[in-house]
């Protein structure tokens, strides 16, 4: 049996006070001075631990409340009432809301999958990644451990083109080339940051955590010269043509933009070094040329084809473009429909807020995901791209120690990674690469209802 893919987490504190979901108001006004208050009495020794905090200017029982509700229901003159903090809900915007903000924040603190006793209280259904049910019904589940010599649950993903079948001689020699690939142990990638108050701590941090975590990250051409000593985990953006032949030789895969000389930009690279693996990175937009595209690229001998929504998931520049998962889907059936779906691998990235978004990815037909925004979070950014504004950012992430900073990423990843464990055990399946397309295995609420009311209310406007 092979070795375990196991992430190491490791309890890392946050720098800041959490910003927590609700505030406690308690008025003094009335107090009873009950020999035994129900303050004295906190299973959580909130009152007895509670400070003020000079970063958030204000109390810190809000952060350290569990929400049990005892002090609330027993205090004789109903004097302490509970309320949904205005901080909290300011942060982020409709895709990183602030439940995504804060269950992320206490992943990358704790490394484990955040666990409520209360249940879910979200809503049944909603846009993008929240239209799609996962069929969890496996009642034979494959085993996460390995246990009575059974083989691990494998997330395993391979980079790069594959042929379509293999010659041998008589002799059952292989005839077939094969084709250079790179194994990473998750099918997660490290993307660039559409915003954020970066650094080469920053960067350091991300290239840091991909070491540790054997996968790889994309980052922009001038900082993978920045932090030179972790070559063998970065995927340097040539955004440009201005690049030093030499320098390329020492990676193992480099990225391009989509462009009219990006054909010629791959044979280039090929030709400075056969078995470097080139992406394209592409934009997440739906239509029918996007395919002839793929086609195009791939019978030029590009490795990846990187799909880019824009930082909410939808497709960049458009009002009301489709969600990621939609264009994932559409290239998915393209590529299938021409009898090179097995031969490309095809990664998404934008809008990748928490771990089910991964699964759910490669469920609708992605080999892997990259993901950008998370690893800001689990740095304690709050989504409020003051930066991109030239602000100040509240929690400093550009002067982060890259030590924490990769640690946390490092947490965050690994209760990802338990979350994606369970949900391809609950699926029944063993293997990420056998999870790419099984779209039998989600429910879609948009075909639910057009299933269900269609027939219904057909005919209604030409009535």
């Amino acid at each position: 049996m092979p070795n375990k893919y196991l992430i190491h987490v490791q309890h890392t504190p946050n720098r800041f006070p959490v910003i927590g979901r609700s505030g406690v108001v308690d008025w003094g006004e009335g107090c009873l001075k009950c020999a035994k208050c129900v303050k004295q009495e906190c299973i959580y020794n909130v009152y007895r631990e509670r400070s003020f905090s000079t970063d958030i200017m204000g109390d810190t029982v809000d952060q350290l409340c569990k929400s049990c509700f005892r002090c609330v229901q027993g205090c004789p003159k109903r004097l302490i009432h509970k309320t949904i903090n205005p901080e909290w809900e300011a942060l982020g915007d409709d895709i990183y809301t602030p439940e995504t903000i804060t269950i992320n924040w206490e992943q990358a603190q704790t490394g484990k999958i955040p666990v409520s006793g209360a249940g879910y209280g979200g809503p049944f259904s909603g846009p993008g990644f929240d239209s799609m049910w996962t069929d969890m019904s496996e009642i034979v589940r494959p085993t996460r451990d390995g246990i009575h010599g059974r083989e691990y649950i494998s997330t395993v993903v391979d980079i790069g083109r594959r042929i379509p079948f293999l010659k041998f001689d008589r002799n059952g020699s292989l005839l077939s080339e094969m084709l250079p690939s790179i194994r990473v142990p998750i099918p997660i990638l490290f993307d660039m940051f559409p915003f954020g108050d970066l650094s080469t701590g920053v960067w350091r941090a991300v290239a840091k955590a991909a070491v540790e975590l054997q996968t790889l990250m994309i980052v922009p051409q001038a900082v993978a010269r920045d932090i030179s000593e972790f070559t063998s985990s970065m995927i340097p953006f040539l955004e440009t043509g201005d690049f030093d032949p030499l320098w390329v030789k020492n990676f193992q895969m480099v990225e391009v933009p989509d462009s009219p000389d990006a054909l010629n930009t791959t044979a280039f690279l090929k030709s400075i070094r056969p078995d470097l693996l080139v992406a394209i990175r592409m934009a997440a937009i739906s239509g029918p040329d996007r395919i002839r595209r793929i086609l195009d690229y791939h019978s030029s001998g590009v490795d990846l084809i990187h799909y880019v929504a824009d930082e909410r998931g939808y497709e960049p520049g458009k009002v009301n473009g489709l969600h990621l998962k939609d264009t994932i889907k559409e290239i998915h059936a393209g590529l299938l429909q021409e009898g090179l779906r097995d031969e490309i691998t095809f990664m998404a990235s934008g809008g990748i807020a928490m771990a089910e978004h991964v699964i759910k990815s490669i469920l609708c037909g992605a080999n892997l995901v990259g993901i950008d925004v998370p690893l800001l979070i689990a740095l304690e950014c709050r989504v409020c791209r003051n930066c991109r504004e030239g602000g100040e950012c509240p929690v400093g992430v550009s002067k982060v120690d890259s030590d924490w900073g990769s640690r946390r990423m490092v947490n965050l990843i690994g209760a990802w990674h338990n979350q994606l464990l369970e949900m391809m055990g609950a699926m029944g399946i063993r293997e990420a690469r056998r999870l790419r397309g099984e779209q039998g295995r989600v429910m879609f609420m948009e075909d639910l209802e057009n299933a269900t009311f269609a027939k219904l209310f057909a005919g209604r406007n030409s009535a």
